[in-house]
């Protein structure tokens, strides 16, 4: 769990505003800023996994990406908690990203979730096996989505979905298919084993929020106004975070060590499958994958216009109307990417940071047969190289087939904060595709 960020205010209903040419400052300007959203997350993961230290390259982007997982995961929304991470961890499972199956799993059964769902498919509600297929679709060739499908998990019947469920649902498919790109990519998958930073500590008190690693379910007075009251851009000091952190955790250590006990004790008894050992439990038809868009059978599908359909005059407002807020935090996530100062990549590179910035989302979106046209596509292969574009397609489309030696490989003269803003423009422009795809369906669905 992440501990609470600020609370987020927009207006309801409020159309996107994108803020052409926003810069980000990095965090020169605030440099105690990236120490603290670690030691807050040390809180309450008990870990500084490694997603968040590859981020921490950017702070100000890993802000804006705790806030929206947060919401995400653990604010009120139309979906159960232990449904999301049960979404989570379809979603992953369909890229054999170990490390995230992993991480839902743990968080799934805090959640309270039934340890037999953990074997596989066949063990779970229809509802939630019925969305196996805009899973698979999503993940590899979302361009095939289609209304029918949207109407088909809608239609009315015991395994419904409603709408603002559905909406949810596809926010979660597409946050961790883009994340699992993000694993790859900047290496996280391989640091999986004994000492790795890839691994999950079993759940320690260190794992939970400040008002759940207290004595019994209820939390002190002081414990609760602190969680109420702190946030991601608290401005507490690091040292005293440090130490009412140690304080918490070696008040619960012997009763949490106690009820985990117990808890591994039932699950044995219950036969239960908890590990992530067998993947293949959580997906059907595996050997569907991506294929290039161009091999697709065009009488069927047409090439995707953003002038048609765009993230900001239709696909912000669709989502935040379903699922209220979620638009904001996501639309913040893809400006502050957009914004991030890449100045020397550019430089190097011969352009300006923009030009290159739209080079590398343009190419991606492309790859998935989306196409603006106000650019000249030959800009990419003047831009971009040909070691990178290889790399840049293997983590979008094939991540589970990326290895440590690839990231290595590719602009050895760069600096590894900037190849991780690479992997954070291939985490965006990924999600924003498979956003844009499915939420067109749903689209067509309500006006059909």
């Amino acid at each position: 769990m992440i501990v609470c960020p600020q609370s987020v205010e927009h207006p309801r209903g409020s159309r996107c505003q994108r803020l052409p040419g926003q810069v980000v400052k990095m965090s020169g300007s605030d440099p105690e800023r990236p120490q603290l959203l670690f030691v807050k997350v040390l809180a309450s993961w008990g870990r500084l996994e490694a997603v968040t230290q590859q981020m921490g390259c950017h702070p100000q982007y890993l802000d804006s990406f705790l806030k929206m997982q947060h919401y995400l995961m653990h604010m009120d929304g139309p979906l159960p908690f232990d449904c999301r991470h049960y979404i989570a961890i379809m979603a992953a499972a369909r890229h054999q990203c170990r490390y995230l199956v992993n991480l839902h799993v743990l968080q799934f059964l805090r959640a309270g979730g039934d340890p037999q769902w953990l074997r596989g498919l066949n063990f779970i509600p229809p509802k939630l096996r019925n969305l196996n297929e805009i899973n698979k679709i999503l993940a590899h060739r979302p361009w095939l989505i289609t209304k029918e499908h949207i109407e088909k998990l809608l239609k009315i019947s015991e395994w419904s979905w409603s709408l603002a469920e559905l909406v949810h649902a596809v926010v979660l498919l597409a946050h961790c298919h883009a994340l699992a790109s993000f694993v790859f990519g900047c290496g996280c998958e391989q640091d999986e084993g004994p000492g790795g930073r890839g691994v999950l500590k079993p759940l320690s008190p260190g794992n939970q929020c400040f008002c759940e690693a207290t004595t019994g379910n209820s939390c002190s007075q002081e414990l609760l106004r602190i969680n109420r009251k702190r946030s991601l851009d608290s401005c507490m000091e690091l040292d005293s975070l440090r130490e009412r952190m140690q304080r918490i955790h070696v008040e619960a250590e012997g009763r949490e060590e106690t009820r985990l006990l117990q808890q591994d004790q039932e699950e044995d008894a219950g036969g239960a499958v908890t590990s992530a050992a067998n993947l293949a439990c959580y997906m059907q038809d595996p050997d569907f994958g991506y294929q290039d868009f161009a091999r697709r059978d065009e009488d069927q599908t047409q090439v995707f216009r953003v002038q048609d359909y765009s993230w900001e005059d239709h696909g912000f407002s669709l989502v935040n109307r379903l699922y209220s807020d979620i638009g904001h935090l996501l639309d913040e996530k893809f400006r502050t990417v957009d914004g991030l100062q890449s100045s020397t990549m550019a430089k190097r590179q011969g352009c300006e940071p923009s030009v290159f910035k739209r080079g590398i989302w343009n190419y991606i979106h492309c790859m998935f047969g989306i196409r603006y046209d106000d650019y000249d596509y030959a800009e990419v292969n003047q831009l971009l190289e040909r070691v990178l574009k290889v790399y840049i397609k293997t983590v979008t489309c094939y991540p589970e087939k990326t290895n440590s030696e690839m990231f290595d490989r590719f602009w050895k003269q760069f600096k590894h904060s900037e190849k991780v803003h690479v992997n954070l423009l291939i985490l965006e422009a990924r999600m924003q595709a498979e956003l844009l795809y499915a939420l067109q369906a749903i689209t067509q669905y309500m006006v059909s």
